[in-house]
């Protein structure tokens, strides 16, 4: 891969203009309330902005409430386009958006190279949505930040979990996982998976979560691991789909954000 990763959904999952997408997400994060805790961690979904735009800023705007203590993100989601075992790195040292461009951070990926799940995998990166539908979104809450992007693809949730606790850090690290719920089916079915999947989140009953209710099961897994071994609390923000956001209610995709404080 070149030194920069370059933006590959813009246009598509969100606005290519940079003042239109920067005023898009603000007025996402503008319609969202920002009380309670801060998070150490965010599950938030990937789809259009259109359809989970306004699910993602529910996690984002608690976001601000930590804002100038965090200086480092660690954005984990699912491959979509290729199959491999293990999490991917990139070789790029930094991503672009319309928004500008957001340094990698090579310590962090040193720390965790030698792990036998981890492997470099460009391809992986150069056209994954999962991540990438989430940078604006943090560059329009934190400003200037290091950001540690891990496409994650046949892995257990213990790998997953081994990763997060060498990069758990203090208040300047901030987890965030990349997932929809589930995918196509009408929207009464929809709604009472990811209802159920919901209250598995906040139990952390991860026996009850698996591929069919989120298609970021396996780091959703790895992070409620990571997450009760520090006796954090999960708490749903916002739980949708794409019925009651911007399509037909015949075959859904649901939504969900978590934070975990």
């Amino acid at each position: 891969m070149n030194v920069s990763r370059p933006a590959a959904v813009a246009g598509t999952f969100y606005p290519h203009d940079a003042l239109t997408l920067s005023r898009s997400i603000r007025e996402l994060l503008a319609n969202s309330r920002a009380d309670g805790t801060a998070p150490k961690a965010l599950i938030a979904p990937h789809a259009g902005y259109i359809y989970s735009g306004a699910i993602a800023a529910s996690a984002y705007a608690r976001v601000s409430l930590s804002a100038a203590a965090i200086t480092r993100v660690v954005l984990l989601g699912p491959s979509h386009r290729i199959g491999f075992s293990g999490l991917a790195q990139t070789s790029a040292r930094q991503f672009l958006t319309p928004l500008g461009a957001v340094e990698i951070d090579r310590d962090a990926y040193h720390h965790i190279s030698a792990l036998p799940q981890m492997r470099i995998c460009d391809p992986a990166h150069e056209i994954e949505h999962s991540l990438e539908v989430h940078i604006p979104f943090l560059q329009e809450t934190l400003g200037d930040f290091r950001l540690v992007p891990l496409v994650v693809g046949d892995a257990t949730a213990v790998q997953v979990s081994e990763v997060l606790e060498r990069l758990w850090g203090g208040p300047e690290t901030l987890i965030v996982v990349s997932s929809d719920l589930s995918h196509y089916h009408d929207y009464a079915t929809a709604q009472a998976m990811d209802r159920r999947t919901s209250t598995a989140i906040e139990r952390f009953e991860v026996k009850k979560i698996c591929a069919r209710h989120a298609c970021g099961h396996n780091p959703i897994i790895g992070l409620l691991q990571a997450a009760r071994h520090h006796e954090l609390r999960a708490t749903t923000l916002d739980l949708r789909n794409s019925g009651d956001t911007a399509g037909s209610r015949d075959r859904v995709v649901g939504y969900g954000a978590y934070c975990f404080n």
